[in-house]
């Protein structure tokens, strides 16, 4: 038994060992719990550092949502207005436009700038630019520039014209939408209609006008209406322009005289009248005059035909008479620059050849085509009507433009020692009185009027030689020669594209006939082979 020495001893130790329990327990609760609120903490901050800011009246969002890739929202594209998307376009071809040139310019006039031949006040004025119109530079002389523009190359004076990032940026705001010319002349109508009474002027290639309005067929610009078949649209700068088509013309002379004459005016190798006609001008025929000093006389140019015209007023004019009644003549005309050209029936290279026509004539203008145009030959079938003849402008070979007429060269048959000869030269002679007379489908009358047969049979009728009233029976007559054999009073045949004879004229000498051609030329000279010939006849037996 223990004393209370002893009890109190033991209960002592049993509660120090049971305190040193709970204290290790307690210790290992606290730490417990003081690790599971540091973590509780650290979820906390994550938790919160994760969220976005939540905005009063709206739900919260975990930003884990929203670090999800997504699929991208497509915002419509605001929809534009008609004027809008033109104005868009017309941007667009305007910053293409201004930086086509190399080197622009703006022209700065209230009305026009000329454009000379050559540099200086004195140049010839080939063409006009008109305020706010475009140019290339290519060089600068002076105070003058050589530019391109509108297709013409030429000199400008340089006071009226920005250059640099002036010119550019005044060029963005003068590109419009414009009817560009590619036909070589182009008729400017009243209406958009094909009549020859609403023709109000015409448009040279390469220039440019103001579209108002597109038609079926038709482009309405400031001065009427023109082909879509001779213009392309596009936006563009105001380029030059040739002068108007008659005044290029008139302008081609410094001096200009107009024979007054209703046939010919003799052309003298010397200023006489017993001087030798080395050729004739045309009724309304143009020259350049060179010497006006001798008394009586005009020494002239003419085409290739330099002499002595009368200077009498009753046969020719000068100054202003000249340029009106020239304004009232020029006409378009296809001026060969080639030794020989082909006709086609159609404005095709595969059409087939029917002839082929010479740069010794200049032909009348009848219609254009892109890269062709239709000429008058002469008068073809039965009703006087003539026969679809198309050349080729793409090669160059031929200039479509407005002229006048020129002399022809010509020198009369003098009639030979021998009987042959001499009744030739008669037949010729007296053929030649009746040329400047008009041309009459069926007609037989020298003086009134005959058709190509009717030529050819009244001049023969007065030599005694009876010949029937139509070019393919004319042609099985008298007997076949060729070129170099043929003689003055012999005839030649021409065919029409089927290669029927339609067409009759008589051998001059000289490389010339004489023939009654169309209603428009009437009796006329021209070169043997204006087109080329089927056959030659010797109708006189000799």
């Amino acid at each position: 038994m223990l004393d209370n020495k002893d009890y109190i001893s033991r209960l002592n130790r049993a509660r120090r060992r049971r305190n040193r329990r709970f204290d290790f327990q307690y210790l290992i609760i606290g730490a417990a719990g003081f690790l599971i609120l540091v973590l509780l903490i650290g979820a906390g901050i994550f938790i919160s550092r994760r969220q976005k800011p939540t905005v009063s009246g709206e739900p919260e969002t975990r930003m884990e949502e929203e670090a999800l890739p997504s699929e991208p929202v497509e915002t419509p594209a605001p929809t534009l207005s008609p004027e809008e998307i033109a104005e868009a376009a017309r941007a667009t071809a305007a910053e293409q436009e201004v930086n086509s040139y190399q080197n622009l310019g703006i022209v700065q006039v209230s009305g026009y700038l000329n454009i000379r031949e050559t540099a200086g006040p004195d140049g010839k004025i080939i063409g006009k630019l008109q305020g706010d119109s475009a140019c290339d530079i290519l060089s600068s002389e002076g105070e003058w520039y050589q530019i391109s523009s509108g297709g013409l190359t030429g000199y400008i004076h340089n006071a009226y014209v920005l250059t640099g990032e002036e010119a550019r940026q005044k060029g963005l705001s003068l590109v419009e939408k414009r009817a560009v010319i590619t036909g070589d002349s182009v008729n400017i109508r009243q209406e958009p209609v094909i009549d020859g009474a609403n023709v109000l002027g015409t448009a040279a290639k390469n220039e440019r006008y103001l579209v108002e309005e597109e038609l079926e067929g038709w482009i309405k610009i400031e001065e009427g209406y023109i082909s879509s078949d001779y213009a392309q649209i596009r936006y563009g700068l105001n380029e030059a322009r040739k002068l108007d088509l008659q005044a290029m013309a008139i302008s081609q002379y410094s001096n200009l005289v107009i024979s007054k004459v209703d046939t010919y005016l003799n052309v003298r190798e010397e200023p006489s009248e017993n001087g030798k006609v080395i050729g004739k001008m045309t009724s309304k025929a143009a020259a350049e005059i060179l010497d006006a000093s001798t008394e009586g006389w005009y020494k002239i140019k003419s085409g290739k035909i330099t002499g002595y015209i009368s200077s009498d007023p009753q046969y020719t004019a000068t100054g202003q008479e000249a340029k009106d009644i020239a304004t009232g003549t020029a006409s378009l005309m296809a001026i060969v620059n080639t030794d020989m050209l082909n006709v086609r029936t159609e404005p095709s290279t595969d059409a087939s050849i029917w002839t082929q026509i010479s740069k010794e004539e200049r032909y009348p203008v009848l219609s254009q085509l892109d890269g062709w145009v239709e000429i008058e030959l002469d008068t073809g079938d039965e009703e006087g009507n003539a026969d679809k003849a198309y050349v080729s402008t793409r090669d160059n070979n031929v200039e479509v433009r407005y002229a006048l007429n020129e002399a022809i060269k010509f020198s009369p048959l003098e009639e030979a020692a021998n009987a042959s000869a001499s009744r030739r030269a008669k037949i010729v002679n007296y053929a030649l009185q009746f040329v400047g007379n008009p041309y009459v489908w069926g007609g037989t009358s020298l003086t009134r009027g005959a058709d190509c047969s009717g030529f050819t049979m009244k001049v023969y009728e007065n030599f005694g030689v009876s010949l029937p009233h139509y070019s393919g029976s004319q042609a099985q007559m008298g007997k076949a020669v060729s070129s170099s054999e043929m003689r003055p009073a012999d005839l030649i045949f021409y065919t029409d594209s089927r290669g029927t004879v339609n067409h009759v004229a008589m051998y001059i000498g000289n490389g010339q006939i004489v023939h009654a051609a169309s209603r428009r030329s009437g009796i006329k000279i021209s070169t043997w082979n204006y087109r080329k010939p089927k056959t030659i006849r010797n109708l006189l037996g000799d």
